[in-house]
């Protein structure tokens, strides 16, 4: 079961060579999980690295390889792995017990610091996970507004329960990927992102059906697919004119983009707004905040004084007091320190140090993003660009979203990882306020011995 498939790829090869320990890993996890793995992102053949510990911007295999981290806990680790103020809060929490079954101070000292920092936040419900949070969000909607529809933008990733599993890396007509009811996907309208005169038929022909429209504020994948800030206006003007509750995603950029979100950049306010990751401070946890009329839809007495039933919600780990304690310790640091503008300052680096490796070996592909994203554009149908003279909002789609099994994207991330940077698959990855000056020597480094790689194996001329 150890064995490696055969190649004839020297990246493949000297990866395979560097990380058996890995190997004999994933052989093992194929016994036990579909495809060896426990999350669609992580696998790859020949087979993911195997991690042992993480500390900073940095991780180390079960070999003894260590890497430069851009996984960063899926986004969650805006601080890098295992800051030390967070894993004291959690170990004082841990000592005290790890689930109580109950209310508890923490989870108010949370909620208010959540309320301080996020302008849409009037009221909390806590989830575990951003899926369940997204979920949440749209069955307040549909009972606030009695209405069956929700709007989505192409390609935008919104958890994977049943009305977000389609439209996202495969099906964009709408129809259902498998286990999914038709009658479910029909309810889900798609339109695409940057199209303002689609966003407008689509109005006319469904906005007194539709109860909510959701996206990714900042575009699908963190920006890979960067929206347009007046795209996020019009439809902003669009669902208030037409009665729908607009729900934000900031399950990614929530703490990220700003210690406010996106929403405080772009100066919009949501009816909803979706998070995970950075507020449960790399933990599992979630939570649904918005307008206060909406969310006391789930308050027995509110709903009850309205006339209407309420929605139920139960959750075994909601407001889990660990998560809670890595939450309140990640968010003071990030409201009380200039965490977030360095990890800004660190990425802007690393785009334009990335690019000028680019253009020194005169590859035709380009490194983009805003905020804390590193994107690397691969150019898979070769466009007519350099790093110079590339404007990813004037693509679409379609040109950004790399097909899935690209080999040349494969071998990129597998040379990456044998010199020592671990990026995430989309190709890309957020920064934390963990990296400097030494990981940006070592990215690039990394970078620029990937790229000759790749060129001697005729993947890049």
């Amino acid at each position: 079961m150890n064995a490696v498939p055969p190649t004839n790829s020297p990246i493949i090869a000297a990866f395979a060579a560097q990380t058996p320990g890995s190997a004999a890993a994933y052989a093992e996890a194929r016994t036990h999980f579909p495809g060896g793995v426990t999350h669609d992102t992580r696998y790859v053949r020949p087979h993911p690295i195997a991690v042992a510990r993480a500390a900073g911007a940095r991780k180390w295999d079960v070999d003894g390889n260590e890497y430069v981290d851009y996984a960063g806990g899926h986004g969650a680790l805006i601080l890098g792995h295992a800051h030390p103020q967070v894993m004291a809060a959690v170990a004082e929490q841990l000592a005290n017990g790890t689930h109580y079954g109950a209310n508890h101070l923490l989870e108010n000292r949370w909620a208010a610091l959540i309320k301080s920092m996020m302008p849409g936040a009037e009221m909390i419900r806590f989830t575990n996970s951003g899926t369940e949070a997204t979920l949440m969000a749209l069955r307040v909607a549909r009972a606030a507004t009695g209405r069956s529809k929700l709007l989505r933008l192409r390609g935008h990733f919104h958890g994977w329960h049943d009305h977000m599993a389609f439209g996202v890396t495969s099906h964009f007509d709408g129809t259902p990927t498998p286990g999914i009811l038709e009658n479910l996907a029909g309810n889900v309208v798609l339109a695409d992102p940057n199209d303002e005169a689609g966003l407008a038929a689509v109005m006319a022909a469904h906005g007194s059906e539709i109860a909510a429209a959701i996206l990714e504020p900042t575009g699908s994948t963190y920006g890979q697919v960067p929206l347009r800030e007046d795209f996020v206006h019009a439809l902003r003007s669009e669902t208030a004119k037409h009665g729908i509750v607009l729900v934000f995603d900031e399950v990614v950029t929530g703490f990220r983009v700003a210690r406010g979100g996106a929403q405080e950049v772009l100066g919009i306010t949501p009816d909803l707004t979706t998070l995970a990751k950075i507020v449960a401070g790399g933990l599992p946890g979630g939570a649904v905040v918005g307008r206060r009329d909406l969310l006391e839809l789930l308050d027995p007495e509110r709903a009850a004084a309205r006339g209407v039933e309420k929605i139920p919600h139960q959750g075994t780990y909601n407001a889990n007091p660990v998560s809670a304690a890595a939450g309140i310790a990640t968010l003071e640091i990030l409201r009380d320190t200039d965490a977030i503008a360095r990890a800004h300052t660190y990425a802007a680096d690393l785009r334009a140090a990335m690019n000028q490796a680019l253009v020194d070996m005169a590859v035709p592909w380009a490194v983009y993003g805003s905020h804390t994203g590193i994107h690397i554009f691969t150019n898979w149908n070769r466009l007519p660009i350099t790093p110079a003279r590339f404007d990813p909002l004037a693509m679409g789609y379609a040109d950004l979203k790399v097909p899935r099994g690209l080999q040349t994207v494969t071998k990129l991330l597998l040379a990456l990882r044998t010199h020592g940077v671990d990026f995430s698959p989309w190709p890309g990855g957020p920064v934390s306020a963990a990296h400097g000056p030494a990981e940006l020597e070592a990215t690039v480094g990394a970078f620029r011995a990937a790229l000759a790689d790749l060129r001697a194996e005729g993947e890049i001329a």
